[in-house]
């Protein structure tokens, strides 16, 4: 299979129902670590201009809404984000979808909460449409180790490459030298790895 890197120029970042409710479920990551990466996610897409669809799933129930720094980061995309009505494969939701393919990109960046429900199934739904899909599974987490686990072999029997925030931030980013590879390292990796 050819490798063709993924930029912020030719892919689209999905962040799905990082939601402080759904988040505290998460067992199978500590939570601090996964909002921590979801969140350097966010700060590289705004950076490099990429397109970001946010979606949230029953925001007045257990779940809860979004993320607060999300809209802090991404306030357009916040402002749109897409409130399914408990539609499981957010693919499945029509103005997820039509937000989805709007950019007109067939390389699909995902992290999601949980791995093992709400990121799986528009992994694949997207995979058999014939789009490249990375899923960042430390920006996401599931119940538990044993349900990530499967969640996440899973997804790459079907073609999806996995992979970790960092190995995707410095694959978008391409060189730490440009404006914006400086501006992430200052303003995402560095606070990042100092602990802030």
């Amino acid at each position: 299979m050819s490798f063709e890197r993924f930029t912020g120029e030719n892919a689209t970042l999905l962040l799905i129902d990082h939601q402080v409710g759904t988040m505290g479920w998460v067992k199978s990551i500590p939570f601090e670590e996964m909002k921590r990466n979801a969140l350097m996610l966010a700060k590289t897409a705004k950076i490099l201009n990429m397109p970001v669809v946010l979606t949230s799933s029953m925001e007045e129930y257990a779940q809860g809404p979004l993320m607060e720094e999300l809209e802090t980061i991404l306030p357009n995309e916040f402002d749109s984000r897409i409130k399914r009505l408990g539609i499981v494969n957010a693919m499945d939701d029509e103005n997820f979808a039509k937000a989805t393919k709007a950019p007109g990109r067939k390389k699909i960046i995902i992290a999601g909460v949980t791995n093992d429900v709400c990121t799986v199934y528009p992994a694949l739904s997207l995979v058999s449409e014939g789009y490249q899909v990375q899923v960042v599974a430390d920006a996401g987490g599931s119940p538990s180790k044993m349900a990530d686990d499967m969640a996440l072999r899973r997804m790459e029997q079907a073609g999806v490459v996995l992979t970790s925030t960092n190995q995707l931030i410095a694959e978008v980013t391409g060189s730490w030298s440009t404006p914006e590879g400086m501006q992430i390292v200052q303003e995402v990796v560095m606070p990042a790895l100092q602990g802030a």
